[in-house]
């Protein structure tokens, strides 16, 4: 079997519906292609209906949103941000642009999420060295809810504010509320890979009027109330555009069953390579988390199977199928290098066993198959 018999299986392609077009559409007819129009009031209107945050301001990425999160909770040059090491290099690039430093906390091995013991050991740490961090930056990785209330307990005790990355979450619930509406300052990523997709695209949400006030302001530039193009402060071009705000329209009438058909992809690998020795799935939820299964994810079990994640995936490739490692630790990225970190042998361990298979909501049950049977062929019979 050759990669060209088949076309190729993406790991998380867009997926559109019917209805993305009609807001299309409406937006030219009308002539609000320009940043601002309906579309995107209506979009803000939709996330936080649907997440019960009093507040949101469509922006161009989820990076921009942790950007103006982390400033709206005073980040500043000098400062230090906890922040999960097992995650995308987005969630920590933003600490960075404010001059300041991140504070990498090892995951836990459930959820795969930042573990509640190591940041209470950093939280500790830093306080003996009186040395206390601006803001914490809690990520839902591939989907799946973190320990929240451990977590926003430690966060609550040590008196530091929370910034939720749930850049891959939109969808998942802790204890029947929807990610994004924990923290302080909420983030969704709407980027082409994401559960919606409005091409390019992020989302802060707040029950803050004034921080989402001042968001929305440093989105535009941060021009001042004046006839003249007046400037007081840095701001920058982060507004969404009206045209992609209706793709986030259309798109958000179909989370549910976007949801539903990420779950249903999990539990079909997890049912049908269950038996392959030292293959596994992760990560599982915790008590009172229901994730959206962005991506289904796989561990190899090294004294179990000779076989090894980059192995299965150059192999996949041979089937036209795109697969990809778990997120490289942050703090093993060069660009991190010799930053603090407290742990780190989860988050190591879980890069060195983990691929994501395919997981796009579009896969059909041949797809799903033809996955299933390129990873058996590579175990022993």
């Amino acid at each position: 079997m050759h990669s060209q018999d088949y076309d190729r299986l993406y790991l998380s392609p867009p997926h559109l519906g019917r209805h993305e077009l009609n807001y299309l559409h409406k937006a030219i007819e009308d002539n609000w292609v320009a940043p601002v129009g309906p579309n995107l009031d209506g979009f803000e209107r939709d996330v936080c209906e649907f997440t019960g945050v009093a507040h949101a301001v469509a922006l161009t990425s989820g990076t921009a949103a942790i950007h103006l999160g982390l400033r709206l909770l005073g980040v500043g040059p000098g400062d230090e941000v906890l922040c999960p090491s097992f995650t995308f290099v987005a969630t920590a690039n933003p600490i960075t642009y404010l001059g300041a430093t991140p504070v990498f906390i090892d995951s836990e091995a459930q959820t795969w999420n930042m573990c509640p013991e190591r940041l209470r050991e950093a939280l500790e740490d830093l306080r003996r060295q009186n040395r206390r961090p601006r803001a914490l930056i809690l990520v839902h990785l591939y989907g799946m809810p973190c320990r929240l209330r451990e977590i926003l307990a430690v966060a609550t005790e040590f008196e530091v504010p929370v910034l939720e990355d749930a850049a891959e979450a939109l969808g998942s619930t802790y204890e029947g509320r929807p990610l994004g509406s924990f923290g302080a300052v909420g983030v969704f990523s709407f980027n082409g890979n994401k559960i919606l997709t409005t091409s390019g695209g992020g989302m802060l949400v707040t029950n803050n009027a004034a921080w989402a006030k001042k968001a929305l302001s440093w989105a535009t530039q941060a021009r001042d109330a004046a006839p003249h193009y007046q400037h007081s402060e840095l701001g920058y071009n982060y507004r969404l555009s009206n045209l992609l705000a209706g793709i986030g329209r259309g798109q958000m009438g179909l989370l549910a069953d976007r949801v539903k058909k990420r779950r249903e992809i999990y539990a079909w690998y997890q049912n049908k390579l269950r038996d392959l020795p030292g293959l596994s799935f992760g990560p599982a939820e915790p008590a009172g988390g229901r994730s959206n299964r962005w991506l289904s994810c796989l561990l190899l079990d090294p004294a179990q199977t000779s076989v090894t994640p980059d192995q299965l995936r150059l192999h996949l490739e041979t089937h036209n199928v795109e697969s990809r490692p778990l997120w490289k630790p942050l703090h093993l990225q060069p660009l991190f290098a010799g930053l603090p970190l407290y742990g780190g042998a989860v988050c190591t361990d879980l890069f060195t066993r983990g691929l994501c298979l395919p997981s796009g909501s579009a896969m059909t049950d041949t797809d799903l198959r033809r996955v299933a049977a390129a990873v058996r062929a590579l175990f022993p019979a």
